[in-house]
């Protein structure tokens, strides 16, 4: 591979420079993609409340190819949004092309394109996707330089500590991801097999900062402010990635900004919460309209009761909701002043 092909061969360049992000923080703070959860709507809030920059939904290069309208749909940038398309998939034509199409249709609109090498479900795994591609790091390494070779924007790529005990690589495949061009990295400190449970080994992160010289995004485990400047002292990542933190709880990004600069973060009062939820909610009416976006909507309804008092019953409530009218009275019974509960609603 000729010497100064690829980024890292020249002078290292900072994340923030690489994907133009205006943050007042050294390591900015990004919202993970989440399959079935970073639409539009949560995106939206999500930036409102701090996020540097979000991820669209883990999207099919080959329903590109085949021209699906509503993965179309989970490309479609709107307006202000600094956006990262996040594509899957295992052949290196099919991601090229999809990454083509997306840019003839969208163009700069696009921050960067990010390469799903970590995802864990099963329907993926199963066809060689996701983070099964850890297993195979040559295709691994093709892939990304197909995406180089097609995109004018940055291509990043998100994997995991490894595949299972056999197969953890993450050091090598790092190396390799930096090696076939990928401008950025972002790794969650889980193996395939354990999914989302135990705790996210950080320690791997670290280790992977210190072997190469593109960017690190350190993912897994930011729940709280204190977690993520844990996890920066910890690893020395050029940014964080919030993914499972943030559901039901966009204003951790406003939080950890706030606890990075001087140590202080203030909680979310009762009416702030109640407006985000409406708003989230009335957002995804306008892109869904009301009857497939209250469906969607109803886990991120279920998740904003987390911590409230009888929340296992109120969730009940939340997961049957069907319109808006149903969801404000639900929020005005829970966030409103004076508090109710369950009970009230019977």
């Amino acid at each position: 591979m000729p010497a100064g092909k690829y980024l890292f061969y020249g002078e290292k360049m900072e994340l923030k420079t690489l994907l133009k992000i205006d943050s007042v923080l050294e390591q900015p703070v990004l919202l993970a993609p989440m399959a079935g959860v970073t639409d539009y709507a949560f995106r939206e809030i999500c930036r409102r409340q701090g996020a540097d920059m979000t991820y669209s939904e883990m999207i099919s290069a080959k329903g590109l190819k085949y021209n699906s309208r509503r993965t179309f749909e989970l490309a479609d940038v709107h307006q202000g949004e600094r956006l990262a398309i996040q594509l899957f998939g295992r052949d290196p034509k099919d991601i090229a092309q999809a990454i083509e199409m997306l840019q003839e249709q969208q163009g700069e609109k696009i921050v960067c394109f990010d390469l799903n090498m970590g995802c864990p479900a099963p329907k993926i795994v199963n066809n060689g996707e996701g983070s099964a591609l850890m297993k195979e790091p040559l295709l691994a390494a093709h892939i990304v330089e197909e995406a180089k070779r097609t995109a004018s924007r940055p291509v990043t790529v998100k994997f995991r500590k490894g595949f299972d005990m056999q197969h953890c690589n993450y050091l090598q495949f790092a190396q390799t991801m930096q090696e076939a061009g990928a401008d950025a990295i972002a790794v969650h400190g889980r193996l395939r097999e354990q999914y989302y449970a135990g705790k996210a080994d950080w320690a791997c992160i670290a280790q992977i900062k210190k072997r190469v010289r593109i960017p690190v995004i350190a993912n897994g485990d930011i729940f709280s402010p204190e977690d993520a400047l844990a996890i920066l002292q910890q690893t020395r990542a050029d940014g964080i990635m919030v993914a499972r933190g943030a559901s039901g709880n966009p204003f951790l990004f406003e939080q950890i900004k706030q606890y990075l600069q001087d140590g202080t973060y203030k909680e979310v009062e009762r009416d702030r919460k109640a407006n985000v939820i409406l708003q989230q909610a009335g957002l995804c009416c306008e892109a869904k309209g009301e009857r497939r976006a209250m469906q969607e909507f109803r886990k991120h309804a279920a998740w904003y009761l987390k911590g409230v008092r009888g929340a296992a019953a109120l969730r009940q409530q939340a997961i049957s909701i069907t319109s808006m009218e149903e969801l404000k009275k639900l929020v005005d019974y829970v966030f409103g002043e004076p508090a109710h509960t369950v009970q009230d609603m019977v």
